[in-house]
């Protein structure tokens, strides 16, 4: 394959992602699972990106839908479209699977994927993780990674903002 269709590949719809989920789980792989915007990609999303997929066997992003980051983040956000963010977020080696939601929050479609294990960024309490109890309850772990300080899609857009 390609290297523009395995990139391509690793984009899927819902039902296309819980089938192929469900095909990893069941040759033994522990699937991780995290979500966000990644509007301006940089180290830090890089870095945790890395780490989350260091604890399991495949990492499924669930990436924020343009109008759900719109809504999350006000009228000015995304900075880059959803197409862009998609690719992106697939073009990563450590990012096996990307799955696009509409919702605010990513807890229908954890439901529907079922991981392993959720993961989420250091501004997090464990317990306050949206889809937690979904993955507790199969017997899932739920985990928190430090930020690395200093680098933000605010700060960035802050930093443009200011020197425009």
């Amino acid at each position: 394959m390609k290297p523009l269709q395995q990139v391509e590949a690793k984009i899927m719809d819902w039902d296309q992602a819980t089938e192929q989920v469900q095909a990893w789980q069941a040759e033994g792989q522990k699937i991780v699972f995290t979500n966000g915007c990644f509007d301006l990609l940089h180290y830090g999303h890089l870095h945790y990106l890395a780490e989350a997929r260091g604890l399991g066997d495949k990492l499924v992003l669930g990436l924020n839908s343009a109008a759900s980051v719109a809504r999350l983040k006000g009228p000015n956000r995304p900075i880059n479209d959803e197409m862009t963010r998609t690719w992106q977020m697939a073009a990563l080696g450590f990012v096996d699977l990307v799955v696009v939601f509409s919702e605010d929050t990513p807890l229908l479609l954890i439901e529907a994927i079922q991981p392993d294990v959720l993961v989420k960024g250091g501004d997090y309490a464990p317990e306050s993780i949206v889809g937690a109890e979904v993955v507790l309850q199969k017997g899932g772990q739920v985990l928190t990674l430090p930020f690395i300080e200093g680098y933000s899609t605010t700060r960035i857009e802050s930093k443009i903002r200011d020197n425009g």
